[in-house]
């Protein structure tokens, strides 16, 4: 059971505002109706209390128990599936705590049906039980407990979450053989600068001839290394924990969330992602009855990037203040004009949730292909890299060798 907020008219026209408690929104509607009150507004109370950060009274759990993200998934698929069979909340939570599997799945499954039937709403239990889930899963779960859409809000979540799971997979399939040549190609310039160079110096030395550019600038840097290898590595080790405390001041944040959407490969398939995550979500909320304003709040909590969450934040404001969707993306700009198309024809045609699942799958496309061109590019990009520098080294080598035979020729 959901505790909802209202406020109602009754049939003498007063005035009446309370708490309710009801299976779903339908229910909630059907229960008002009953006692002759008609509904002004009507919102499940965790969602209004996560709204609103200073009354929130279930903070996300310090994480005492811990999910990987293929647990999330599975849990998250077999709890859907239970839903759509008909089954209730707590006699699905019960069945799957019977689970022969002792993993922290089955702790997890024990601890949120005990919330549940202490009677806490499933959303703030998942908030105290484990902070893995997250905070845009866990609001999107207050808004499906709202709209009555918890299947389909979890089967999105199950979708979304598989996706980034396959991402992750595929860039990290993508990045081995680079990282393989990488190394080794990093391994030879050590050899190269460490062992071979002070070796060939001393053979340069002797000849007394003036050796070419390259090959001197060469060894000034072999020399440096070889001798200040100590302060590279603190000077390293110091820029990056001097990077790592700036980011984390809000400023500086700002700015890198900023910065990483700007990034070549790596910026436009974060936006991709962003764009579909909010299309997704937009779409089911809003064809499950979810007013817009309180979809985009949604997502405006659960957006982990700063600078997005700005922009979707004025977008808010304007969205508050009367003005349609489409209108607002516009006037914050950043938004692709083909979003903004796609989401004025649906507010025109009056079907904004099929705009919104158009938009998804739009940019679902884009992401798979923008996927495909990074790793594709990656292998390529990096051997270039490595045999740019390994040659540059060679060549001031193979320079230096040249000049050191003609010059022990000449003294002969």
């Amino acid at each position: 059971m959901s505790v909802f907020i209202y406020q109602a008219v009754g049939a003498n026209g007063d005035k009446v505002a309370g708490e309710l408690e009801a299976q779903n929104r339908i229910d909630a509607y059907r229960k008002l109706d009953k006692e002759n009150l008609q509904p002004v507004s009507l919102e499940l109370k965790d969602l209004v209390e996560s709204q609103n950060p200073p009354d929130k009274s279930e903070p996300l759990s310090s994480g005492l128990l811990t999910l990987s993200r293929a647990q999330i998934i599975l849990f998250t698929e077999e709890l859907s599936d239970m839903l759509d069979a008909g089954l209730q909340l707590e006699p699905a939570l019960g069945i799957m705590e019977q689970r022969q599997e002792l993993s922290s799945l089955k702790s997890v499954t024990a601890a949120l049906r005990q919330r549940v039937r202490e009677g806490r709403s499933f959303s703030s239990s998942l908030r105290s039980v484990s902070n893995h889930f997250g905070e845009l899963y866990c609001n999107l779960v207050a808004a499906g407990e709202m709209s009555g859409a918890l299947p389909q809000i979890l089967r999105r979540q199950v979708g979304y979450l598989t996706t980034m799971d396959e991402l992750q997979a595929r860039v990290l399939q993508a990045m081995i053989y680079p990282a393989f040549i990488t190394g080794a190609g990093v391994l030879l310039l050590f050899v190269f600068m460490t062992v071979l160079v002070p070796q060939l110096t001393v053979l340069f030395i002797k000849t007394g001839k003036e050796l070419p550019m390259a090959t001197r600038m060469l060894i000034g840097v072999s020399g440096f290394m070889a001798h200040y290898w100590w302060g590279l590595l603190a000077g390293g080790i110091a820029l990056g924990l001097s990077f790592w405390q700036a980011i984390r001041q809000p400023a500086g944040r700002l700015w890198w969330d900023e910065a990483r959407l700007k990034i070549p490969f790596f910026g436009p398939i974060l936006t991709a992602r962003f764009y579909a995550q909010l299309a997704q979500t937009l779409a089911t909320l809003v064809g499950n009855g979810i007013p817009l304003l309180n979809g985009l709040r949604l997502m405006n909590r659960a957006t982990p990037n700063v600078y997005l969450n700005g922009l979707l934040a004025k977008v808010i404001d304007l969205v508050a203040e009367g003005g349609s969707l489409s209108r607002a993306f516009k006037r914050v700009g950043h938004f692709p004009l083909v979003l903004i198309d796609i989401i004025a024809v649906g507010e025109q045609t009056g079907h904004l949730s099929t705009a919104f699942d158009k938009v998804a799958r739009r940019y679902d496309k884009e992401l798979n292909q923008r996927i495909q061109r990074m790793t594709a590019l990656i292998q390529p990009l990096v051997i270039v890299v490595m045999a740019i520098l390994v040659g540059l080294v060679a060549y001031s080598i193979i320079t230096g060798i040249f000049q050191a035979v003609s010059g022990l020729r000449v003294h002969r």
